[in-house]
């Protein structure tokens, strides 16, 4: 009897617990888009309410999430993406029960040439000559063209922010916030100009929080650093550090490697190639993917570009490390299989006569150190056995421990011949190495090293023991000193929901310091409509 009231009293609190988890949730319509091809995530699609200024982009697991008013209002959502058919569905049609799944079909692809008229004499008469403009060509025409297609007058985007990691392919140390980016205009340098107001921030807690992945860049110890590259943390604000990767706001000043400076460098640097155009928004558009290689690094990526007035509404930009590969070989949707450094993604869409940004997320990744496995935890100059006794974390492995060659003592810097090395048969930990010198000499170095100890003067520089190619006895077969470390993926993004092509609406001066993290003491200032906005966070679980 007590086994079965246990059992049902279980499964009521269970019954609570469903239910006020569902009730905080209840305020918004949860969906997943997929491609109905692939059955892959669609990431970074927009999805706007039609009619409405506001709108949101999904997540890099497809996931989004739309308040529950807006199916009150009877509101109707319009979904597009690059390369599929806009798809349009009313809030009506979807559950509040489920994660709603919408498949979104891949659009049809059309080759249009591209072609400027020249004229020329033939037999004395005028006629048309179709000119085809190169895949570089175009590019430097959109670059050029900048000024024209961005807006140069103050503005006023608002957003949702976030920055994450994904540790294992698991979200932790998640950050989100509701942003006001006051632009001054494309004129004008963004990081000294442009203002942002943080109408709301929170450490998501429901995700799990690593210390060790918040920690600072540190590239002189290497506790955390991004190999084979370097990311200013400009005072470690990451909504500062995002921007900078926008190559395209900032065209004029150096970006990141290998875009550099937008304006001079991006065409010099890369070879391009024209693939086929594609229709979006009423409009078509130039694909143009492009490369750059080195021997330690390759750089592809996508340009979309409008053939009307030639403004950039995507760049793609992915640096790869040529020296590694991934750890199980898989390729990337540009069929490469070398590590990532960094990519960035970011898109612009044309409203009120202008182009303003839709969305940036820049990720690269990042190494925290851990601890070798293997080391040396102490050295013994013993006089009784006239040797070293040298104490290890873990039992070593006696084929390498018996080898000469894997030490090298030094005593003020004169090298010690090793006559011979013995391991404690009961304690593996300990292996002895008797130096080929009289007893008289070792003598002197124990003397001298006490005396050092004594007047607490520093021996690390007297004797010194080098220890390489040892290994220990578990079934890893750690080698010595080998440094470990943990490889995170980062995260920074930017969605933006609602455009103000005037300028804020507030007048209060409470910005966000640029110096100081995001999520640190932070002034914050909500309006009359905060509640327009909403935070569209990832599902937990990316594999589900």
């Amino acid at each position: 009897m007590e086994r079965t009231l246990l059992k049902i009293t279980f499964s009521v609190f269970l019954l609570i617990m469903s239910n006020s988890a569902w009730s905080q949730e209840r305020e918004y319509i949860a969906g997943i888009l997929l491609d109905a091809k692939t059955q892959e995530p669609v990431a970074f699609a927009s999805i706007r309410i039609k009619d409405r200024a506001l709108g949101i982009i999904s997540n890099t697991d497809g996931s989004f999430k739309i308040p529950l008013k807006y199916k009150e209002y009877g509101d109707i959502i319009e979904i597009s993406s690059m390369g599929y058919q806009t798809k349009e569905i009313p809030l009506s049609q979807l559950s509040l029960i489920t994660l709603n799944t919408i498949r979104l079909v891949p659009g049809v692809l059309e080759l249009v040439e591209a072609v400027v008229k020249a004229k020329s004499r033939k037999r004395g008469k005028r006629i048309k000559r179709l000119k085809k403009l190169s895949a570089a060509q175009i590019v430097n025409k959109a670059i050029q063209a900048i000024p024209n297609n961005y807006p140069t007058s103050t503005f006023s985007s608002i957003g949702y922010y976030r920055d994450y990691q994904l540790k294992k392919e698991n979200y932790v140390n998640l950050n989100e916030a509701i942003l006001e980016v006051v632009d001054a205009g494309f004129d004008n340098n963004d990081h000294s100009t442009t203002k942002v107001r943080l109408y709301d921030y929170s450490g998501n807690d429901d995700f799990n929080r690593d210390l060790q992945g918040r920690y600072k860049y540190d590239y002189k110890h290497y506790k955390k650093y991004i190999d084979k590259a370097y990311l200013s943390d400009y005072g470690g604000n990451e909504f500062s550090i995002l921007r900078i990767h926008d190559a395209i706001r900032n065209h004029k000043i150096n970006a990141y490697d290998f875009v550099n400076v937008l304006h001079t460098d991006f065409v010099a640097n890369h070879f391009f190639k024209k693939e086929d155009e594609i229709h979006r928004d009423d409009e078509w558009l130039y694909q143009i993917s492009f490369a750059k290689i080195l021997h330690r690094y390759r750089a592809l990526g996508t340009i979309y570009i409008a053939k009307r007035d030639f403004a950039i509404h995507k760049m793609e930009y992915t640096l790869y490390d040529r020296t590694r590969t991934t750890e199980n070989k898989q390729k990337d949707k540009h069929g490469i299989d070398e590590e990532i450094i960094f990519t960035v993604n970011t898109e612009y869409r044309r409203k009120y006569a202008k182009m303003y940004l839709n969305y940036i997320s820049f990720f690269n990744t990042f190494q925290v150190s851990q601890p070798p496995k293997f080391m040396l935890k102490e050295t013994v100059v013993d006089l009784q056995c006239k040797c070293f006794v040298l104490t290890f974390n873990n039992k070593v492995d006696l084929l390498y421990a018996k080898e000469k060659k894997y030490y090298d003592f030094k005593f003020k810097g004169k090298k010690i011949q090793i006559d011979r090395i013995r391991i404690e048969k009961d304690n593996e930990h300990l292996v002895l190495v008797y130096p080929d010198m009289a007893r008289s000499e070792f003598l002197n170095i124990t003397n001298t090293l006490n005396v050092a100890e004594r007047k607490r003067l520093e021996t690390f520089d007297m004797l010194t023991i080098t220890l390489t190619g040892l290994r220990d006895a578990t079934g890893a077969a750690n080698l010595i000193n080998e440094m470990q470390y943990i490889t995170y993926k980062q995260f920074r993004e930017f969605f933006v929901q609602e455009i103000k092509p005037n300028g804020s609406v507030l007048n209060d001066t409470l910005f966000m310091k640029k110096d100081i993290p995001i999520f640190k003491d932070q002034a914050v200032v909500k309006p009359d409509n905060f509640d327009d906005y909403w935070m569209n966070t990832p599902l937990q679980n990316m594999k589900n």
